[in-house]
């Protein structure tokens, strides 16, 4: 079983910056395409931004130019980073993984992490 647990989330100005962490279990990782969504209260969940296991990306266009998603398969971890923050940022981050190499955003994913809040004031 896949577990995945998301850090770095919190309050931060418009136009700053946050780096989430989404550390994962299991041997499965390096093989894994890998996710990260978010859901703003009253909206469904989106994805953001998708990684493959050979490090292939894929953006919302909300996000693009200004997120990057990366992994280090050494550390089991995938990161998002997040600059020029706005306020419709707000939302409850979610690191997804699935079982099949590819990540494109409309691919399903089995494994999901518990979600960590980034608030971001305007």
């Amino acid at each position: 079983q896949v577990q995945l647990v998301e850090s770095g989330g919190g309050l931060v100005q418009a136009g700053g910056s946050l780096r989430l962490s989404c550390v994962a279990s299991g041997r499965m990782f390096s093989s894994s395409g890998m996710g990260w969504f978010r859901q703003a209260p009253g909206k469904q969940r989106d994805v953001v931004a998708a990684i493959s296991s050979g490090g292939s990306t894929n953006y919302a266009d909300s996000v693009k130019g200004r997120f990057t998603i990366s992994r280090d398969n050494a550390k089991n971890t995938v990161y998002l980073q997040m600059n020029s923050l706005k306020p419709e940022d707000t939302a409850v981050y979610y690191c997804a993984g699935r079982s099949g190499w590819r990540a494109r955003l409309d691919d399903a994913y089995n494994y999901w992490g518990q979600g960590t809040q980034v608030t971001v004031s305007s």
